[in-house]
């Protein structure tokens, strides 16, 4: 039978196990999008959602079991809110990502990939940023490494700013049609959303090791 400290040290350990999985499930939604924008044929198939709707449904249900354990343990790593709230936020990675392919599997024209490919590039490495920083939370408040992570994420977040700016300067000054242009405009800002899920997931943990040091 458990004493009650490895109980209490087999929950703090649960949290942590969970919400780095949710991090890491966020960062493997964005490797898949790169993966799928290689492609050499047209993004037409429902089909190719499946992955990326696995991987959010897998994200679902760390949320859930992290919800569930939140209900029935008495002492937690971090506070209930905390947890919770990081929780939300690390879910909305995925979800925005399965909603681009959604809007890629239906969109009939062809998608400037140089521009498109750039903006993933920047979303993956904001989620790599993000499973560091929610990995840096099971050792410890370590607010040198937290605010260095965090300025990195800054600048990613920056970069698809100027990425996302230009793509669509080269929408108004291309010869696309208007349809085009709400299309495209739209897919760029999905885009860069992504970095700003992974933006609000950085913060929450900011808040955190800031509540504690």
């Amino acid at each position: 039978m458990l004493s009650p400290l490895r109980k209490l040290l087999g929950h703090e350990d649960k949290f942590h196990d969970l919400l780095e999985a949710s991090a890491e499930e966020a960062l493997a939604s964005t490797k898949l999008l790169a993966s799928y924008l290689q492609r050499s044929e047209a993004y037409t198939s429902t089909g190719d959602l499946d992955d990326f709707i696995h991987s959010r449904r897998k994200d679902k249900k760390i949320t859930r079991q992290i919800s569930e354990e939140l209900a029935k343990t008495f002492v937690t790593p971090l506070e209930r809110e905390d947890i919770e709230a990081l929780s939300v936020a690390l879910y909305r990675v995925p979800k925005t990502v399965e909603k681009i392919v959604e809007r890629l599997s239906i969109y009939p024209g062809k998608l400037p990939r140089e521009g498109f490919q750039r903006q993933t590039q920047l979303m993956t490495q904001a989620a790599e940023i993000v499973v560091k920083m929610v990995k840096e939370l099971r050792g410890g408040t370590h607010m040198e490494k937290i605010a260095e992570s965090q300025d990195k994420l800054q600048w990613a977040e920056g970069e698809a700013d100027k990425v996302m700016l230009g793509l669509i300067k080269e929408l108004y000054h291309g010869d696309c049609s208007a349809k085009e242009l709400v299309i495209l405009q739209e897919l760029y800002e999905l885009a860069e959303k992504v970095i700003d899920r992974c933006r609000d997931a950085g913060n929450v943990v900011v808040h955190i090791v800031l509540k504690y040091s």
